[in-house]
């Protein structure tokens, strides 16, 4: 940050009075702007028949990991629940319908200012495409998996949590739980 976003005039990096962490301070007009972490949030969209369970990726159409295969997620915008969010990312990345179940996975990615939100999520049909921001969008089996092309470490903590957790539910020895994690640095295979 350079400049105020209430005057236009340069800020300087500096702990404020009562403050413990450096903030751009205006010299202008005194206001403290603040940087907060920035939230993703996305589905774990699967379609079940017949016993066969398939979970919805997305092939990355941009930047960062172009071609890497992810959950639907992005962005929460500004008066957006996160639950919000998360249907309208499953819709605009994979053009698909869902019925948002319960949070599943919050991982704190704190090296690029991240915080990772996944919902459980039921596909209501077989009615997807490729948004924009995808090349591709394909059903799954856990066995089909691209593993070492999965775009982030997010995802691939999420998805492995996931079919965890299923197994239990189908010997009866669990449920599905709330998981959550701190990734504190980039754990990405070399492209």
């Amino acid at each position: 940050m350079k400049f105020c976003s209430e005057c236009a005039h340069p800020v300087s990096l500096q702990i404020p009075p009562d403050d413990n962490r450096p903030r751009y301070v205006c010299g202008n007009c005194g206001a403290i702007h603040y940087q907060n972490p920035k939230m993703v949030v996305g589905s774990i969209p699967v379609w079940e028949r017949d016993g066969e369970l398939r979970v919805l990726l997305c092939r990355r159409a941009i930047e960062p990991r172009h071609g890497f295969w992810t959950l639907p997620a992005g962005f929460m915008e500004n008066n957006e629940t996160t639950t919000d969010a998360a249907a309208r990312e499953t819709e605009e990345e994979a053009g698909a319908r869902i019925k948002l179940g319960p949070l599943f996975s919050l991982i704190n990615v704190p090296h690029v200012h991240q915080v990772h939100f996944f919902y459980l999520a039921e596909l209501l049909d077989l009615d997807y495409a490729a948004g924009t921001e995808s090349l591709e969008v394909a059903l799954f089996k856990e066995e089909d998996i691209p593993w070492s092309e999965i775009a982030f470490p997010t995802v691939e903590y999420t998805l492995r949590a996931y079919f965890s957790d299923l197994a239990k539910v189908r010997t009866g020895d669990g449920g599905f739980g709330l998981h959550t994690d701190d990734i504190r640095k980039r754990m990405m295979q070399a492209d």
